[in-house]
């Protein structure tokens, strides 16, 4: 009775999914390419080729399954947030069908709060697809990850400066993905929890951009400062860079639910909740290798 992930290749998916083969728990993985998780296989993870968009391709996966994790991936159209929920309404049809009992499904911080806040739009509608479906689900909210710093790694090197309109000392909580991926394992490794659950995973503490920028400024050895700009400096940029319109939208609308509070956690930070790689860390060991490549 297999643990179902639909993104094994993902930063949180490829944790998670090392996690539980090194546990000896059996997995399913959902690929469209089963080259990229041949290792894995090698192991005895059962690979499902497939998109997972298509009904068959899940009804394959969640044959025998008990359990699965549930990663949305980006979907960069016009239509993102009726195309995400009816992606997850398709898998928690497939579950529904298949008889899992279990399901951990990432959000976000400010999944809580739905229209006006960018890609986090049709989180809240995830979760409680899935949670109709599955009678014991985990809503996994997770901070800012730690990884989109690497987008800033251009004018970090260049110039020693991250570029964004967030308020330079408004504290928030900053996380890595992989902290993420074991606190999705830690739920589906022990599976005696029933019912359905908000959870965080917020990083060692919450911290501000100004304070994130004299950590990295420590452990790079060099300058680095938070430079706020407005939002119509961010829109200009995009839109130089040559992104489609929707996208530009989508991130305005998220910085602005940012600055306006829409992207706070709804849910208290507690010892379970803080997980244990710090921005200090995350600089030394992924932000520095990647400024040097």
């Amino acid at each position: 009775m297999s643990i179902v992930i639909n993104t094994p290749t993902s930063n949180i998916g490829s944790v998670l999914t090392q996690i539980l083969v090194d546990a000896g728990e059996p997995v399913t993985l959902i690929s469209r390419n089963p080259a990229k998780v041949s290792a894995l296989a090698a192991r005895g993870a059962r690979v499902v080729e497939g998109d997972i968009s298509d009904r068959a391709t899940l009804d394959r996966a969640f044959n025998g399954a008990t359990a699965l994790f549930w990663l949305t991936p980006p979907l960069y159209q016009p239509d993102f947030h009726a195309a995400s929920v009816n992606l997850a309404k398709t898998a928690a049809s497939a579950a529904q069908a298949a008889g899992l009992r279990h399901a951990v499904v990432l959000s976000s911080i400010g999944a809580q709060h739905g229209r006006g806040t960018g890609p986090v739009n049709p989180l809240g509608d995830i979760e409680r697809a899935l949670a109709a479906a599955v009678p014991n689900t985990v809503a996994l909210r997770a901070g800012f990850f730690m990884e989109n710093i690497l987008r800033d790694a251009a004018t970090i090197g260049g110039q020693g400066a991250v570029y964004n309109p967030l308020p330079p000392d408004v504290k928030f909580p900053m996380v890595a993905t992989r902290d993420i991926g074991a606190r999705a394992a830690s739920y589906l490794l022990c599976r005696s929890w029933s019912g359905h659950h908000l959870a965080g995973a917020y990083g060692p503490k919450d911290i501000s951009w100004s304070e994130a920028a004299r950590i990295m400024s420590q452990e790079l050895g060099k300058p680095v400062q938070h430079v706020q700009v407005t939002l119509d400096q961010v829109r200009q940029g995009m839109t130089q860079a040559g992104m489609p319109g929707f996208v530009i939208d989508m991130y305005v609308e998220m910085y602005d639910g940012i600055i306006k509070g829409l992207l706070n956690p709804s849910e208290p930070r507690t010892p379970e909740f803080t997980t244990p790689t710090s921005l200090a860390q995350f600089t030394r060991e992924v932000l520095r290798p990647a400024l040097s490549r």
